[in-house]
């Protein structure tokens, strides 16, 4: 039997564009959804797709953060007027979701451009010739139908008509809420550089965590990316060298928090979501010594690593030469620590990681640079490990950072655990010249400026002066 292909409109939120696709077509591949492009992604907020099945689609949609919601089209033009030509044309044809004892609502969505709540209702009552027959229920009802007016994305100058129109069921709603749920706002147990909801459930969403998955977060800070795992379904771990960190005894990130509550954890907050049974542990471990044995096989690597700006990238060690500790502090010796270079750090996780994921597990990271100086090819890379995406977030005009995901394809051999020619940029040295650089520039600046006014000053003075 033929399979029934529909079209389906995935409305995004217009954030984190450039990591659309790679949520996507990862969600397609962990739950084997079968999915065909009406046409090529743009940078609109909406694709037109076709599911064989509308299990697919809610199961795509309810999975996804970028997804506001999905909704099985009935009608798509250019103009408003062909629009309803092509509806009152297919009227039979809907006539089985219009149950005189089934609820409903229309929702007027305008795109790029701005309208009255009054607008929106003279176009919804263009609608009239539907035959709907049961009640108006603004929440929850039985059938939801979405009219949509796209303007483009230049808000400050939208056109008068709209370019495109869009009429249909909503078959399910985005992950959205969750945000709101995770939000850092009300965490129990923050640091400076948590991971915002968002970005985390992306990750995770990328990583394909599933029910019953273990797995790992090697730089795990207060452990936003431990909790969007967890929601998920799987078994965490995470590992860290901040003692004070894991401990909650760092000075408190918000503002007007004076000192850290006690019971302050990466466990506290598993326990404010309900997910205390999925955290596994958080070991106080150096990422630079050998710690898990060579059987160890996570799922998934999710992790973001400190890049030595608001965090300090260290490991343990000395530079003393011939250093040791005399056995009677050793049962008190505190390890010192030196500088854990971006280089070093990066060659690690890729090694570590084509060592310790499971065969098409994968590794989710996001690696700084600076934005002139990307290029593909000066990414961290490894034999056994496929780059599938490589998005971009861009902190500011000089700095970026790349979501990596990366997917296991065979186990490494010897030679390759111990690769010495992996050449990797060091982003912090080159951004502190950078922003050396910017304030030596700032510094002439501002004296060029004050020697200006000065002088002006002078000139104002002496013709004054002289008359």
């Amino acid at each position: 039997m033929a399979k029934q292909w529909k079209k389906y409109l995935l409305w995004f939120a217009q954030e984190h564009i450039d990591f659309r696709i790679a949520e996507i077509e990862s969600l397609i591949s962990l739950f084997k959804i079968e999915m065909r492009y009406a046409h090529k992604p743009q940078l609109e907020p909406y694709w037109i797709v076709e599911f064989s099945s509308e299990g697919d689609a809610k199961l795509l949609t309810t999975r996804s953060v970028s997804l506001r919601n999905c909704v099985e089209l009935w009608g798509h033009e250019t103009s408003t007027a062909a629009l309803h030509t092509n509806l009152r044309e297919k009227c039979e044809m809907f006539a089985p979701y219009f149950n005189p004892n089934k609820t409903f609502k229309i929702e007027v969505e305008t795109f790029g451009r701005h309208f009255t709540q009054k607008e929106k209702v003279d176009k919804l009552e263009t609608f009239d010739y539907l035959p709907i027959k049961g009640n108006v229920k603004l929440t929850d009802p039985d059938l939801c139908l979405q009219y949509i007016e796209y303007y483009g994305t230049r808000a400050s100058c939208p056109p008068l008509l709209p370019y495109e129109v869009f009429f249909g069921r909503c078959v399910a709603y985005g992950l959205r809420q969750l945000m709101k749920k995770l939000s850092l706002k009300t965490r129990k147990f923050i640091g400076n550089t948590s991971m915002d909801p968002q970005l985390s459930l992306l990750m995770a969403n990328q990583a394909k965590v599933k029910n019953g998955d273990i797995i790992l977060d090697p730089f795990v800070g207060s452990g936003s990316l431990l909790v969007a795992a967890a929601e998920f379904g799987a078994y965490v771990y995470g590992s860290d060298i901040d003692y004070l960190m894991l401990h909650g005894k760092t000075k408190p990130s918000r503002i007007r928090q004076e000192k850290r509550a006690k019971d302050e954890s990466i466990r506290a907050n598993m326990k404010q979501y309900n997910l205390e049974h999925k955290y596994l542990d958080v070991l106080i471990h150096d990422f630079a010594t050998i710690f898990w044995k060579d059987c160890m096989e996570f799922d998934a690597i999710i992790t973001d690593p400190p890049y030595g700006i608001r965090e300090s990238t260290e490991k343990i060690g000395t530079e003393k030469d011939s250093f040791t500790v005399s056995e009677e502090h050793l049962s008190t010796h505190y390890p010192a620590k030196i500088e854990y270079g971006i280089p070093s750090i990066y060659r690690d996780l890729i090694i570590f990681s084509a060592k310790h994921l499971k065969i098409g597990g994968r590794l989710v990271c996001w690696f700084p640079l600076l934005r002139e100086d990307y290029n593909e090819k000066a990414l961290p890379s490894h034999p056994c490990l496929k780059l599938l995406a490589n998005g971009e977030q861009v902190l500011s005009k000089v700095t970026s950072r790349r979501l990596l995901t990366f997917e296991k394809t065979r186990h490494p051999v010897k030679e390759e655990l111990n690769l010495d020619n992996i050449a990797i940029q060091d982003f912090r040295e080159k951004y502190f010249e950078i922003r050396e650089e910017t304030r030596k520039e700032r510094r002439l600046k501002e004296a060029a400026t004050r020697k200006e006014n000065w002088e002006k000053y002078a000139r104002s003075k002496n013709s004054v002066e002289g008359r």
